[in-house]
């Protein structure tokens, strides 16, 4: 049996014996806006939750005005430090730990991200430089259940031992690289909660005793406000078990990681009463605050009062509070140094990379592909790929509205850590997911959002490996209808490994599909920081104008031998700057040239859709000898890079009719009784001939979502004309 194995039995077994010899708590209550009663003593607990180096004076007047009214204990639930902004990330997070510093942080869980430079950094740099304890009861040696961090942290809180009580969620092995915490286990974070309360309860003062807990986890429910605590416990087996299984003898619940702002009164096993679970958002847009009343008479808290606190802008008393005055001067120094960091270079460019371009020259298009969204893209697939790193990604995918600023050529072409760092700002994390080929179809098919939306559409940008193509006149649901991996049709039934930042992987901007996928894990790497790696090892960097998904009408899944074929592609180049324009398209089947044909540039707004319209009506005639079966009808645009791919399937055409050797009508014989001048010569079976000599009236918008309605009706009302005429040629073969 492995270690891990031993030590999931343990703490299992640990979890349900702490959970039934804890005495039931008496009933305790939430006095919501009400004070603590006089006669019970005030414990006064202030919380932040993944910090990440978001340091402002904001933040730190709000904790100093906070402490200085209730004489309250700073305390966190971890994630103080890593996937930190620029100001912070550049100086190895250090002014965050001094911010905390002197901001009288006494102790903190540990978390995830605290791990990103691995355990020795954490033990060492990291935990040398804090002032406050980091805590982790359920991160043991290899191997073992002996704790590799300190469990509790005992504190004098007006004459109560008041004892903290630290865990990180077990997944941490996902969410960090392997290498740094090869020595540690991590096992379940309520067991180990549940073991050290049981100690401190025991009554057994050679291994520490408090009077009051409180639990600091690491981890916490997927939702917040908006929704329950009930739909949260029954939705989520993790924080289940931190609601209902953490013991009777735990007083209050801070939570993190999952970045949720929530006040909720949880159960208390074997007991009648309520106790405080808390989430407190994240990135310091709050504080939170709890008081709990202790009852020296009944030895437990009776009462407790719980709100999160919005930050707010400094004020004159926070000025003149001391503790304030050197947080605001670390906030100083730091900017400062981040500001001369920010200058220096990092890489070169070629030319301009940015987002789509609005006709009136405006950025930030997302209806548009644009060269930027489509190079980060490409980033998260070359990074998590790297020697070292998780690997096995197949395709990356950026969210448009991700990406707040551009890549300028400048005067020399030179990109600045401030440049590189100004293009992600929000530092998600990157992670992976897996997806089915039908759920990625899905992912692309959503880039249309729910009717209502304030953007009806947003186009995602994609790694280089993968081409699509749609119709934009098509239902919702079927738009996309063609989808290529590395030049081969997508499998529907094939798992697909992408990688996208967390914000877009959890479902962000109605990108729902990412939810049906499998296996998401955290790569522990942060987009900003991976852009930033990224480019310093890919220079000089250069836009790519070949786009990844363009619009195709009457799109062709079926060609005969010897017949011809009518198709529209349009939307073909992009409106980011500097794109060039594709003049012709050249089309092959296989690797036969069928042809070069020119390409129509219209420029359109048709609100609220403003485009530059590329439109190229292609009829192809299939060579007679074409290889039958399978195949793969490609369109090229030279002057950009663009490739079209599709797939198709090549039916023989008919056999050539012998000749009879039956007389012939008299010349004389009415040559209008058979309309066989009517019959399509060149349009495949049950299709209609579309082609721009029999189709007119303004250009369709292909580039975004706008199915172009007049074309629309247009071309349905040549449809039916084409009907209407071949049913007029069946009729007459009959009756003649």
């Amino acid at each position: 049996m492995q270690p891990t194995r031993l030590l999931g039995v343990a703490a299992t077994a640990a979890l349900v014996a702490s959970v039934a010899s804890t005495p039931s708590a008496l009933a305790a209550t939430n006095v919501g806006d009400g004070q603590i009663a006089s006669g019970l003593t005030k414990i006064s607990l202030l919380n932040t939750n993944d910090f990440h180096g978001h340091f402002t004076k904001d933040f730190a007047c709000t904790v100093t005005s906070a402490q200085n009214e209730l004489g309250a204990t700073f305390l966190s639930a971890g994630d103080n430090i890593g996937g930190t902004p620029f100001a912070s990330a550049v100086q190895n997070d250090e002014p965050a730990i001094d911010y905390l510093n002197a901001l009288g942080l006494k102790a903190s869980a540990v978390g995830n991200h605290e791990f990103d430079k691995g355990f020795d950094d954490l033990t060492g740099r990291v935990q040398t430089r804090a002032a406050w304890t980091y805590l982790g009861a359920n991160v043991y040696r290899k191997g073992t259940t002996t704790p590799a961090l300190p469990e509790y942290k005992m504190l004098d809180i007006n004459g109560l031992k008041v004892a903290v009580v630290g865990a990180v969620t077990k997944d941490v092995p996902s969410l960090v690289a392997a290498g740094g915490i090869a020595t540690l286990d991590f096992g379940d974070p309520v067991a180990a909660v549940n073991r050290v309360t049981t100690k401190l309860k025991d009554g057994d003062a050679t291994n520490g005793e408090a009077d009051v807990v409180v639990a600091e986890y690491h981890e916490g429910a997927p939702s917040g406000d908006g929704s329950s605590l009930a739909a949260q416990t029954a939705a989520n087996t993790t924080f289940n078990a931190i609601v209902n299984q953490t013991s009777a003898g735990v007083d209050a619940i801070f939570t993190g990681h999952t970045h949720q702002i929530y006040a909720w009164d949880g159960p208390v096993p074997g007991g009648t009463g309520t106790r405080p679970v808390v989430q407190t958002d994240f990135y310091a847009s709050h504080v939170g605050v709890l008081q709990l009343g202790y009852d020296p008479t009944t030895k437990k808290v009776t009462q407790y009062s719980l709100t999160n606190r919005e930050v707010t802008a400094p004020t004159a008393a926070c000025e003149a509070d001391p503790a304030y005055q050197s947080a605001a001067r670390i906030v100083d120094t730091a900017n400062a140094r981040a500001d001369v960091i920010g200058k220096q270079p990092i890489g070169k460019l070629t030319a301009d990379v940015t987002t789509a371009v609005k006709p009136d020259g405006t950025r930030d298009d997302r209806t548009r592909e644009s060269t930027l969204s489509n190079l980060i893209a490409q980033s998260y697939v070359d990074s998590i790929n790297k020697p070292g790193r998780p690997g096995g990604v197949d395709i990356g995918v950026m969210n448009p509205g991700g990406v707040r600023a551009e890549l300028k050529y400048g005067t020399d072409g030179t990109i600045t850590y401030a440049d590189a760092a100004s293009i992600m700002p929000f530092n998600n994390t990157i992670t992976t997911i897996d997806l089915t080929g039908a759920q990625l179809k899905k992912v692309l098919e959503q880039q249309w959002q729910p009717e209502g939306g304030s953007r009806p559409f947003l186009k995602l940008g994609l790694s280089k490996n993968v081409t699509y193509t749609y119709d934009p006149g098509a239902a919702a649901g079927s738009r996309i209808t063609s989808v290529t991996v590395n030049g081969a049709a997508l499998d529907p039934a094939k798992k697909y490994t992408v990688a996208s930042n967390s914000f877009l992987t959890a479902g962000g901007d109605n990108f729902t599909a990412f939810s049906e996928g499998a296996g998401r894990r955290d790569s522990g790497l942060i987009d900003q920081s991976l852009f930033i790696e990224w480019i310093k090892e890919h220079s000089p960097i250069s836009p790519s104008f070949a786009k990844n998904g363009v619009a195709v009408q009457d799109q062709p899944s079926v060609l005969t031998q010897g017949k011809e074929a009518t198709f529209t592609v349009s939307g073909i180049d992009f409106t980011s700057v500097g794109s060039p324009t594709a003049t012709s398209l050249e089309v092959f089947l296989g690797s036969t040239s069928l042809g070069t044909f020119p390409v129509e540039k219209v420029l359109t707004s048709t609100p609220p859709f403003p485009s530059r319209n590329e439109t190229a009506t292609i009829t192809i005639k299939v060579p007679a000898t074409a290889m039958t079966g399978a195949q793969t009808l490609t369109v090229k645009a030279a002057q950009t890079g663009t490739t079209v791919t599709m797939p198709v399937t090549v039916m023989a055409g008919a056999e050539p009719t012998t000749p009879t050797s039956e007389p012939t009508s008299p010349t004389t014989e009415p040559s209008t009784t058979e309309p066989s001048t009517t019959e399509p010569s060149t349009t495949e079976p049950g299709t209609t001939d579309t082609g721009s000599s029999t189709v007119t009236g303004p250009p369709v918008v292909t580039d975004g979502p706008s199915a172009g309605s007049n074309n629309a009706v247009l071309l349905a009302g040549a449809g039916s004309l084409a009907v209407l005429l071949a049913g007029a040629w069946v009729l007459g073969r009959r009756l003649s």
